[in-house]
């Protein structure tokens, strides 16, 4: 029985009691998806096409441009395809790929949000020696070794789910798969699936959010020493585009988290819109705060638009 069930395609779920208006939900949808690939596409592209954006802290960012361009290149077929086809099925290999590729990159963005505050802690606790550190060899090494720090640890427990049997509904909560979902339908001993990820989580997210507050506050602590009021506030200004971020990166994950651990009564549609939260604010905001606090991005885009510079 397990055999012939475990071939069965999955089934995505878009709004649950809200399918007669699925295509009305859509649009709001594409009009993220799309500004989220325009927006970030705009910086690779600027920052390709720059050279005057050659420098580390930008290709850091050029780095969380294009994770958050292929999360959502990841999510938006299935997304768009329940809610403007009403496609809800999806074959279990395509659904364990996209499971792969979703966890994955978010621990490259948490990776890259962790070099980026390296960045700023030796651009400011270390300007001299700033670019013999940073150099483009170095850069690369990180950019590297964040990518495979994610596809490497996310491995363990996607693997597993190709051979589970899967007896129960097929029916998944989300117009995406997700490894907590699919394990739930799975008809096998999961414990290594249900502790890992509890690892995984306390190891990537936690450590590397605690290592970005303890660099910030080394930061703070050179800032503060420097005499000139106007050098503490251009120096700390660098930071803010990149603070920012990590807010808004670390405050969905942690409502995520909240929600599927206290949220056990809450209407599953607040479960559903916590997960596109995740998924698609940090990069629709991301390429908008830098945009607005970074003036050399911020004029690269109105010289591109041919639009008068901003001096401030």
């Amino acid at each position: 029985m397990w055999s012939n069930t475990s071939f069965s395609p999955f089934l995505l779920t878009g709004f649950p009691g809200l399918e007669a208006v699925h295509h009305w939900i859509s649009i709001p949808f594409f009009v993220v998806y799309f500004s989220v690939i325009l927006a970030n596409g705009t910086l690779l592209f600027l920052i390709k096409d720059d050279h005057g954006l050659r420098e580390p802290m930008y290709y850091f960012l050029a780095m969380l441009a294009a994770t958050d361009l292929l999360v959502t290149l990841t999510t938006m077929p299935t997304v768009l395809g329940v809610l403007w086809l009403g496609q809800r099925e999806i074959q279990l290999e395509v659904c364990f790929s996209q499971a792969y590729f979703i966890h994955s990159l978010s621990i490259v963005e948490s990776g890259v949000l962790l070099a980026m505050a390296y960045d700023r802690f030796i651009a400011i606790c270390n300007p001299l020696r700033y670019r013999s550190i940073l150099t483009n060899s170095r850069v690369v090494k990180i950019g590297v070794g964040a990518l495979l720090r994610g596809c490497i640890l996310v491995a363990p427990p996607i693997v597993p789910l190709h051979w589970f049997p899967y007896c129960r509904s097929h029916v998944l909560s989300h117009a995406f798969c997700l490894h907590q979902d699919v394990i739930k339908l799975a008809c096998a001993d999961i414990t290594f699936n249900r502790i890992y990820p509890v690892v995984l989580v306390s190891f990537t997210f936690f450590l590397d959010s605690l290592i970005i507050l303890f660099s910030y506050i080394l930061i703070l602590k050179t800032v503060m020493s420097i005499a000139s009021g106007e050098e503490r506030t251009k120096a700390l200004n660098t930071c803010i585009s990149h603070i920012c971020c990590v807010l808004v990166f670390y405050v969905t994950v942690i409502g995520l988290s909240l929600i599927h651990r206290f949220g056990k009564h809450a209407p599953h549609v607040v479960h559903i819109t916590m997960s596109y939260i995740y998924f698609l604010f940090p990069p629709f905001m991301n390429p908008i705060i830098y945009s607005v606090k970074t003036k050399q991005i911020r004029n690269g885009i109105l010289c591109k638009f041919s639009l008068p510079r901003f001096r401030a």
